[in-house]
């Protein structure tokens, strides 16, 4: 019994495809790709959804943020904003 578990098993791992580069990012460029809001600049902010002008002068007078929920906390932008920009936005801390 074991060696047919382990026939098929081994079949099975021959059978599968091979991960490949592009499936398995690296953490590095998954957070490369969010936009830090203690740093971001003007023009930047602007072109997430629902952050205009104002609302990104009004980010980036807030400055510094100790996490990405002081944008709703301190009443930057209100939270439906906020939920729609929160998978696209970090905020670093400047070490």
């Amino acid at each position: 019994m074991r060696q047919i578990i382990r026939a098929a098993l081994i079949a099975l791992a021959f059978a599968l495809p091979a991960p490949t580069a592009t499936v398995l990012a690296p953490p590095v460029q998954a957070e490369a790709a969010l936009l830090d809001i203690n740093s971001a600049s003007e023009g930047q902010l602007d072109a997430l959804p629902g952050i205009g002008p104002a609302r990104a002068k009004a980010i980036i007078n807030g400055r510094p943020y100790n996490g990405k929920d002081d944008l709703v906390n301190r009443k930057i932008i209100p939270a439906n904003v906020y939920n729609g920009i929160k998978d696209r936005i970090i905020a670093r801390q400047k070490r």
